[in-house]
């Protein structure tokens, strides 16, 4: 028997072997001067006339024999990812969270693990992005409508009124100099009550710890499904011997 991980563990190295095998049989299979030989002798007309060597050259590489390397290489892919999909489709595990007396889910299939895993990663990155509400400020929620308000703040309006500086008064001879000028008088008061969609920081951080729990206890449950034994499957080898059988007779 062999424990799921080290048939995943494996599996990566085998395909990636795999790859560079077939692909270099794939090259060489197109280089016909591997494949054409000959044997080449030559005979003189007359009995005293030259004498040459012989001038073979081998076959090099038989598309037969590249088959047969061919169907062993995939031979072993096949077997494992047969044995490895077997073998998830009957790896459960448990998700259990800090704080809670059952799983969080219960008997999960390890396939769906790695799923969850990959989709509580990217729920973390957008839940780091979002904007926290002002610490600034006090805030409180309204129940009426889920936004959260601030205390009103007041602020004056002001108007420009025109103003007279008297510069110099009037003289028996002169008469008064005057200046015009604007100056600001209060003329109202604006109330503001700022509100926002936002979450509290307290509220963002909570979020993100639990995801974090979660991430981990998915990681200890995939591990504990892929330490289940699986029974080694063997089936390929009858599925070449079909394909590169030689003509029906």
């Amino acid at each position: 028997m062999t424990l799921l991980n080290q048939i995943v563990a494996v599996e990566t190295g085998i395909k990636s072997k795999t790859t560079r095998v077939v692909t270099d049989l794939h090259r060489l299979s197109q280089n016909e001067t591997l494949l054409n030989g000959r044997i080449k002798t030559y005979r003189p007309k007359d009995e005293d006339g030259d004498r040459y060597p012989p001038d073979n050259q081998p076959v090099q590489l038989r598309h037969s024999d590249a088959l047969v390397t061919l169907a062993a290489e995939l031979t072993k892919l096949f077997d494992v990812v047969l044995t490895k999909d077997v073998g998830n489709a009957d790896a459960t595990a448990s998700v259990s969270v800090p704080g809670r007396p059952t799983p969080l889910l219960a008997d999960v299939p390890v396939t769906y693990l790695l799923f969850l895993e990959k989709q509580l990663t990217d729920l973390r990155t957008f839940v780091d992005k979002l904007p926290v509400l002002d610490p600034s400020v006090v805030w409180l929620q309204d129940p009426s409508s889920g936004d959260w308000r601030s205390e009103p703040a007041e602020t004056v309006r002001t108007k420009k009124v025109p103003a007279n500086w008297v510069k110099a008064p009037a003289t028996e001879h002169h008469p008064a100099q005057v200046e015009v000028y604007h100056e600001d008088v209060v003329v109202g008061y604006w109330s503001t009550t700022r509100l926002s969609g936002a979450l509290p920081a307290l509220v963002k951080s909570g979020i993100i710890g639990r995801i974090d729990e979660l991430v981990t206890a998915v990681k200890y449950a995939r591990e504990e499904a892929n330490s289940r034994e699986v029974t080694d499957i063997h089936v390929a080898a009858q599925v070449f011997d079909w394909l590169f059988a030689g003509p029906s007779e």
